[in-house]
C-alpha cells in the first residue's frame, strides 16, 4: 500500500505562523521534501522535528521526483514543503503532485500507481491570501500571476493583462516580485493600466513588515527613495468593480 503525500504549508516569515496540524504531520512523516533543506531545518529544529529531509526545487532532476515517488510507493509518508507558504504556488511542487496522482503522460501510459498515492493538503500561510485580506479591495475575482517573467514573454503577459482588464474578467491583479525588479514592474503596470490603486506588501509577517497603500505612481516614488529589500506581494485594483 502506498504512503501519503502531505502538502504542508509553512510560515512565510514568522515561524510562529505554523499550524498545530502541520507540526503533527511533520513529526509523523518518514521524509520531508524541501525547497532548501537548510532553510527548512531552522523551522524543524524550532519545533523539535527530527524527520529526515531531501532537497526538491526547480532545478531538481527528474530522478529526484522518481525517488520521492518510489518512497511513496514503498509505503512511506512524505511531506512536501516550500521555503515559505503553500507548496505548488509559484514553485515546482505541482510537478510532484501531478506525478503522484498519475496525471502525466508517461504514468498514464505505463502504470496506474499514481492513483494509489493519496495527496493530502495541510493548509496554512499563503502570501496571496495574506495580501488580498488586507488590501481593502474587492477580491472575489482576481488574477494571480506569480512571478512575472523578467524578459522572455513579458510583453506578451502585459498585453494579455490589458486585454483581460478591458474585458472586465477580474477586479484585482496579484503577483510576487523581488527587490531587484519591483520598481520596473510597478512602472510597467503604470504604463499599461494607468495610475491605479495598489497595495504593496514587503517582508510580510517579518520584523520589518511594510504595507504600502496608494497609487502606482506613489508606490514607484516611495520605493525609489527607500531602496527596497525583501520579497514583495502586490495587489493592483483594476477598477472593474
Amino acid at each position: 500500500m502506498s504512503g501519503n503525500l502531505f502538502i504542508v504549508a509553512t510560515p512565510i516569515g514568522n515561524l510562529s505562523d505554523i499550524t498545530l496540524r502541520a507540526i503533527e504531520i511533520l513529526k509523523s512523516v518518514d521524509l520531508v521534501a524541501c525547497e532548501d533543506t537548510r532553510h527548512t531545518r531552522i523551522l524543524l529544529d524550532k519545533y523539535q522535528i527530527s524527520a529526515p529531509t531531501i532537497s526538491f526545487h526547480q532545478h531538481s532532476k527528474l530522478g529526484k521526483i522518481d525517488y520521492i515517488i518510489s518512497e511513496l510507493k514503498s509505503g512511506k509518508n512524505v511531506a512536501l514543503v516550500t521555503d515559505a507558504g503553500t507548496p505548488g504556488i509559484s514553485d515546482p511542487g505541482g510537478i510532484l503532485v501531478e506525478k503522484a496522482i498519475g496525471n502525466t503522460p508517461e504514468v498514464k501510459k505505463n502504470s496506474c500507481f499514481g492513483n494509489e498515492i493519496k495527496v493530502i493538503p495541510i493548509p496554512g500561510a499563503s502570501a496571496v491570501a495574506l495580501i488580498l485580506s488586507v488590501s481593502g479591495f474587492p477580491v472575489d475575482q482576481f488574477l494571480f500571476l506569480g512571478f512575472l517573467p523578467k524578459k522572455k514573454g513579458r510583453q506578451t503577459i502585459f498585453r494579455k493583462i490589458i486585454e483581460s482588464v478591458n474585458l472586465k474578467l477580474f477586479k484585482c491583479i496579484v503577483f510576487y516580485e523581488s527587490p531587484y525588479n519591483i520598481i520596473k514592474t510597478l512602472e510597467d503596470f503604470h504604463l499599461s493600466l494607468g495610475d491605479n490603486e495598489v497595495v504593496v506588501g514587503r517582508e510580510l509577517t517579518k520584523k520589518f513588515e511594510e504595507i504600502f497603500r496608494g497609487k502606482l505612481s506613489e508606490a514607484i516614488e516611495h520605493f525609489k527613495k527607500t531602496k527596497p529589500l525583501g520579497e514583495f506581494a502586490i495587489v493592483i485594483k483594476t477598477g472593474n468593480n
